[in-house]
């Protein structure tokens, strides 16, 4: 088995569920980063105690070589959709997606229906395109 799924297995015992999982470098620093994700939220005390039970698991087996700090968080209101269970979890929010022919739609994200997502764009309207054409894409809040 592999680590991210040993993570996946501890979330979701947990009542949660697995984001996603990045490692990242910020100023200098590698950032393993795992996103979890829950129904009602997620709490800092939750997060607090995913970082607590995969600590030592990570102790075991490092996620990368050399130095890294270990960060535990909820995916955020802007985040990025990277599979398809992410836009299904994301419908009625704003989404921005960059397309292979480098379109951008941006709007409302109205359905996910087997491979195909269907954006209300601000500009042209509803546009329906295959998941597979999608580069690129995320939420994103207007403030």
């Amino acid at each position: 088995m592999s680590l991210e799924q040993d993570i996946k297995n501890v979330v979701e015992s947990m009542g949660l569920s697995l984001y996603d999982i990045a490692t990242v470098s910020e100023f200098g620093a590698t950032i393993y980063r795992v996103m979890i994700d829950a129904e009602d939220g997620v709490s800092l005390d939750k997060c607090g105690e995913v970082t607590r039970i995969i600590s030592p698991l990570l102790d075991v087996t490092p996620p990368v070589s050399g130095d890294y700090r270990l960060e535990v968080s909820s995916p955020g209101i802007e985040r990025k959709l990277k599979n398809l269970s992410h836009f299904k979890k994301s419908v009625g929010e704003k989404v921005k997606a960059v397309l292979i022919s480098n379109e951008v739609l941006k709007g409302e994200l109205i359905k996910v229906e087997g491979n195909t997502i269907t954006i209300k764009d601000e500009q042209v309207g509803e546009q329906t395109v295959p998941y597979d054409e999608i580069t690129k894409a995320s939420t994103y809040f207007e403030w």
